[in-house]
Parts: C-alpha cells; structure tokens; sequence
C-alpha cells in the first residue's frame, strides 16, 4: 500500500534534517578533493592538541615500566589496555589478538676482547637473540678466507663438517666470518658442535668492512654471540695462526618466547566486504618510550578514530583501526594479523594505510610512491591511486611531498605480500635530510630527520607539532575519503594471494635493519 504523499515527504525532510544533525555528509563517490565536507569536518576535529594528549598518555606509561613501550613489557600492556579502553568508550567493537612471538632485550653492553698474547678490547655488538654468558678461551677461526674474495661468498660456518668438535674441558670461542648462509646457522652448526661462545666478523669486501651486527633469527641460543668488524676479525685470524689466542665473550641478554597482542578495532557503520584497515605499530624499542616511533602514528590513528566516534560518521566502507604489536621485532604482529585470515576475508580487504612516525623532528613530508615512478618498487594494484590521494591532497594545501619506497621496513609489508593495495605517510627516521629538502621543508640539512631514532630520547620532547598537524590532517582526508567511497579501485581485486612481482618486504626489522 503506498503512504500519502505529504507523509512521505515529511519523513523524507526528517531524515534529511537527522541525517545532517548526526555529521552523515559523505563525499561523492571519488571525489578525493581536500574541499569535500567530511573531510574538512574529520581534519577539524583532529587537531595536534587531541593528538599529544595520547602522545603524553603514553610517555606516562613508558615512565611508570622501565622506560619503554617494547611488546612483551608491562609498558606495552599498559599502552595496548588504554588504546583498547578508548576505543570501546568509543563505540568500537575492540579485538585484543594474542600471538607468541620471540622477545629479545640486551641487559648489558656486549664486549670483546683478546687476553693474550695481547692484552686489547675491540669494539663488539650483541647479535639479536643471542644467549648469555662470560667466556674466556681460546678462539678457534672456522673456515675463514684471508684475504677475502673479490665478491661476497664465504662459506665460513655454514655446514656442521666445517666444525672440529670443541674441547669438552677447555672453553673454546668459534671465530666465523659473514657470508653465503645465515647469522642463525653459523651460530647453531657452532653451539651444536660444543663451543661457548661465538665471534661473527664482517667479510672484508667494500661494504662489508665495519662492525658486524645482525640477528640470529630467534630465541634458540645459550651462548653468547657478538659481532666485529672485518679488521678486528682479521686481526684475531692473524693472531690465531701465530699461536695459542685467548679471547673473552661477554653478553648478557634475555632471549625467549612471550604473548603480546595486537589491538583492533572495527567502526560500527559501514560494509564489512569492503574494509579500509588503518594501522600503526604500537610499540617500542626496549631502548626508549618510542613517543615519535611509533606513539604518533598510534596517537594520530587513535584521534581519527575517536572524531569520527564523536561526529557520527556513516562510512560507506568498513574501517578498521589496526594497533600492531611487534613490529620492532620484525613486523611480527601485522604479519600474525593478515596471515590470521583465509582468502576470503583477505579479499574483503580493499586497502592499507600505515602510518608509522608522523612526527619526526627535522621531517619531511614523505609518501609511499605507490605506483613505484620514483623508487624501485610499486606496490600492488590500488596503491597508484593511494598515493595520488595524498598528494593530491598536499598539493590542494600548497604542500610539497618526497616519494618514499615500498622498502619493507613498516608494517604495511605482509599487506603488499598478499596483493592487497597500501600507501601512508612517513616523515622520516635515521636517513640524513638533504640541502634541497632543508630549503622545501625547513630544518637542519645533514642531520637526520630523527635524530632519537630507535634512542632512550625519543620520548615526548621528540615531536615536531607542525608535522603531527599537517600528516594527521592528511590521514585523516585519505581515511574518509576511502572509507567514503563504494569503489576506491574500479575493476582492481586482491591482486594475488601471493608476493607480487617486484613488491618486496623484510620478513625481519630488527636492529640491522632500521626502518
């Protein structure tokens, strides 16, 4: 039966009228322009203030647990409970995922040094998931090629056979150098064969001369192992042929498996079958609280997420806001998250935006080259049409952008991996800021854009506020706009279920490999 006509349209101006008091304007469908109402409305309501009042939340917790927001900590508990809190004040549905993953934390400073015939320390580091211990014995070079190849190709400890089995009475300490296999394997074949302590050194060729520092991979290691430079290695290696060489190994460590968590939160509106996944990295090194890497990308995603509460946004997409834990550790926990889902919730995945450090003190405004025109690699299908977005939206503002590679050093790597499209911003880490960015972006030229990066002084005075405002803003804009839109990627799917060609992601991001 059809309803009177004047009654139709007063309900029709009701819900007009209802529709406009909740904050449901949406953007046409593409329209990526800064000028469009929901955007403008969502970068109102973001602002640094709102900003620095998460970033400052999670300096206190960082105080109040050693001084760090590490996974696997009590500070990075306390910072995963009040991201989890906030959200679900919010109206979110909020998942708290765990995974076991291998926590590492150096207690004390490695050292290194030759006892006799001459007394002399050399500079060391601990590898990453290397065991504890206090070796003094003689060192005992395996395999090792002096002079070095012209190119890299050691085979120095990669085989069991290369080890004679080690004294059973005397310590005796492996000296091995980089090349063909793993840290890892060299290391194992070397405990498995009975010695205490083992001394990794760099191959020699050019680029392959300084101190070595690397990871062992995972948590399966009782003996101490450091790294050093090629110099010293060949020095140690000269000594040992001359004659009985004693060394001393320390390295005090703790190295096994723990839980940690990923938090993720779902906005209430909008179609799941197509869903915009958001994500920062929530915690930090052990080495400091992490308030720029990455308490600004959480501080900023957490702010978008908590105005879009409050405005009543009505997406036509779903959002879902992604707090990944260990990322520090190897991007462990955005990798446990999309390797959690089978391809069919894998194909409802329309997007990833990564937002790791928005907030670096000597920045520059970077964003990932999607469609790979400047860097070595593009990522999958859908992530030209991302990087247009925000530069798009920088250009409306009379911003300039530097492209920023697809190098695997952020958490949207296993995205890429699996065909889905990606993009963000990044406004930089230990890279050095060139004379030419200085006179665009302001700054100090040769310095680096954070010069706390992965450092106890990366804590709240570690923040430029000018670009917490202009990245948020941008991220913000590129939230709403794909979360607005029905069809972000016109004809575009999952491009694969596999890695992409010429995509390419760091399974590990540790120590060795900044980001």
């Amino acid at each position: 039966m059809q309803r009177p006509i004047r009654l139709v349209t007063a309900l029709a101006l009701a819900l007009l009228v209802a529709l406009l008091a909740v904050g449901t304007l949406s953007a046409a469908p593409g329209d990526s322009s800064p000028g469009n109402k929901v955007s403008a409305k969502l970068r109102k309501a973001v602002d640094p203030a709102g900003i620095l009042v998460h970033e400052r939340r999670l300096q206190r917790i960082a105080n109040a647990n050693e001084g760090n927001r590490g996974a696997g900590t009590s500070g990075y508990d306390a910072s995963a409970d009040y991201v989890a809190g906030k959200l679900r004040e919010a109206g979110y549905r909020v998942t708290e995922q765990p995974f076991e993953f291998p926590f590492f934390q150096e207690r004390e400073p490695a050292e290194l040094e030759q006892v006799s015939p001459t007394a002399r320390p050399y500079e060391t580091a601990t590898f990453t998931y290397s065991g504890s211990g206090d070796v003094t014995g003689r060192i005992v070079p395996i395999g090792v090629q002096i002079p070095p190849s012209p190119t890299p190709g050691s085979t120095s400890g990669c085989e069991p056979e290369d080890f004679e089995p080690a004294s059973a009475t005397d310590p005796e300490v492996a000296l091995i150098q980089r090349g063909t296999c793993t840290f890892g394997q060299k290391a194992s074949n070397a405990q498995d064969a009975g010695y205490d302590a083992v001394v990794i050194f760099n191959e020699g060729q050019e680029g392959r001369q300084e101190l070595l520092t690397g990871t062992l991979g995972a948590p399966d290691f009782d003996i101490p192992v450091v790294g050093a430079s090629f110099a010293d290695g060949q020095e140690l290696y000269t000594a040992a042929q001359a004659g009985q060489t004693v060394v001393r190994v320390f390295a005090s460590t703790l190295s096994e498996v723990r839980i940690t968590t990923n938090v993720i939160a779902d906005y209430p509106k909008g179609n799941a079958n197509q869903t915009v996944v958001v994500g920062a990295h929530l915690d930090s090194v052990i080495e400091g609280a992490g308030i720029n890497d990455n308490g600004s990308g959480t501080a900023q995603n957490l702010e978008i997420a908590l105005e879009m509460a409050k405005l009543n946004l009505r997406p036509a997409n779903k959002v879902r806001f992604g707090f990944w834990g260990a990322e520090e550790l190897g991007l462990l926990g955005s990798e446990h998250y999309v390797g959690s889902l089978n391809d069919a919730q894998l194909d409802r995945v329309a997007l990833n935006l990564n937002f790791d450090m928005t907030g670096s003190p000597n920045y520059v405004r970077f964003v990932y080259d999607g469609d790979g025109s400047e860097t070595p690699d593009a990522g999958p299908a859908g992530s030209a049409q991302i990087e247009n977005v925000f530069n798009r939206y920088f250009r409306a503002k009379g911003l300039e952008t530097d492209p920023t590679a697809f190098d695997g050093r952020s958490d949207y790597g296993p995205f890429i991996a699996q065909g889905i499209p990606a993009g963000g911003l990044f406004t930089g880490a230990e890279g050095v800021k060139t004379a030419e960015q200085a006179a665009i972006y302001g700054g100090t030229a040769a310095e680096p854009y954070d010069p706390c990066y992965h450092r106890a002084c990366d804590d709240i005075t570690n923040l430029s506020v000018e670009a917490l405002d202009e990245m948020s803003d941008a991220a913000a804009h590129a939230t709403i706009n794909f979360a607005a839109d029905e069809t972000p990627f016109t004809g575009t799917t999952r491009a694969q279920k596999a890695k992409p060609a010429g995509a390419t992601y760091k399974t590990f991001k540790g120590p060795e490999a900044r980001k």
